[in-house]
């Protein structure tokens, strides 16, 4: 080796051990340096993922994605959002989509997860549609807003042509608590049965054809009301007495401590669904415009509606008489509050409505021999 090159290797050697000194002193300083200074690992792997997730979200790929999920999503929203608009004049397909509107929510997750699989952003963004109308809609209804008091316990029960127990579910019913109890659905065979389960707990009571009110407070004023059952010349020529042997409303004033109180027991025409009427629903909303102007009429401020509308308060066809009052389950309900069928609730077609009272609670019993499952409430004044 030269002495020239000896000394380039010399001169390298020289150069070299700054750099590791250098080295050595950030390790060492990196040693030294207090914990609270050093970077948070979960912290970077967290802003990763964001920046992450904003630079696919801005790449055109996962826009371009699920065209179809995107479509789905905002017909789903526009569906919930005008389902008012749906026309009723065939087959009764507005009034079907009311009667299950809470449950189109069902089909957010569904179709949030075939989004995600797709990793479609424009999917997930429409989606933000139904998920707003929806909670817009059913929002108020997933807390509980029952609060203790009340002056009194209303209740109203569907006990079902084809009970096979109606011995025990007037004990049932009896033992519920409730001051003011209304019946729907009573036939001739068991009206003796409910007469006599219910004697020792309530005094007071009428039955009007097919309905009934049981009460702990005295009754008065007592009349069928007239709810169109039938239409057209040849129903209105039919006696009276023939008229009540069917009838499927009443109305009674009760007396309680705070005045008198207009209570209302109705059992509105049965919905069918068939191939060719689709969801027929005709007696029903006739019934229900007859029950609207009775209950408009009524002079007393304090009204209570205790029945099976056979229909939820979202279908239009009960839009007359819920104008007129207010639901106890949406007002003090924890939940929607369902009611049939029984086995598997799907929908609340049993009610109780208010005017001039507060609901306090709103609740439903447990499941009798019914395929309907009664309702409760407590009301103050």
């Amino acid at each position: 080796m030269t002495s020239s090159e000896r000394g380039q290797t010399m001169a390298q050697a020289d150069t070299a051990e700054p750099a590791r000194d250098g080295v050595d002193s950030q390790e060492a300083d990196a040693g030294t340096r207090p914990a609270g200074n050093r970077q948070d690992p979960g912290a970077g792997t967290w802003r990763a993922a964001v920046h992450r997730a904003l630079r696919v979200s801005s790449r055109p790929e996962p826009w371009k994605r699920g065209p179809v999920l995107a479509a789905l999503a905002l017909l789903l929203g526009l569906l919930m959002l005008l389902h008012a608009r749906i026309p009723n004049r065939t087959g009764g397909l507005g009034s079907l989509v009311e009667t299950f509107l809470p449950w189109f929510g069902l089909f957010i997750p569904v179709l949030l997860a075939a989004a995600l699989w797709r990793r479609s952003a424009s999917a997930v963004v429409a989606l933000l549609l139904p998920v707003m109308v929806w909670l817009n809609l059913f929002g108020g209804l997933l807390g509980d807003k029952s609060h203790a008091g009340g002056d009194l316990t209303v209740a109203g029960h569907n006990v079902g042509a084809d009970n096979p127990d109606p011995a025990g579910t007037s004990r049932d019913l009896a033992a519920s608590g409730a001051d003011v109890l209304a019946l729907e659905e009573l036939t001739a065979q068991d009206r003796g049965v409910y007469e006599k389960g219910l004697a020792k707990a309530y005094p007071y009571h009428t039955v009007q054809g097919t309905v009934g009110l049981w009460s702990k407070l005295p009754l008065s004023d007592i009349r069928p009301v007239d709810t169109e059952m039938d239409a057209g010349p040849l129903g209105a020529a039919k006696p009276a007495d023939v008229k009540l042997a069917y009838n499927r409303a009443l109305r009674a004033t009760v007396a309680t401590d705070n005045g008198p109180l207009a209570v209302y027991v109705a059992h509105l025409g049965s919905v069918r669904v068939t191939p060719r009427t689709g969801f027929w629903t005709g007696s029903r909303d006739r019934n229900a415009r007859a029950l609207a102007k009775a209950v408009a009429a009524e002079r007393n401020e304090r009204v209570v509606l205790l029945g099976d509308l056979n229909g939820t308060l979202d279908d239009r066809a009960l839009a007359g008489i819920t104008s007129l009052l207010h639901s106890a389950q949406d007002t003090a309900g924890n939940g929607f509050g369902f009611t049939w069928p029984a086995k598997f609730p799907v929908a609340r077609i049993d009610q109780i409505l208010v005017r001039g009272v507060e609901p306090d609670s709103s609740w439903v019993l447990p499941a009798t021999g019914s395929d309907h499952l009664p309702v409760a409430a407590r009301i103050s004044w």
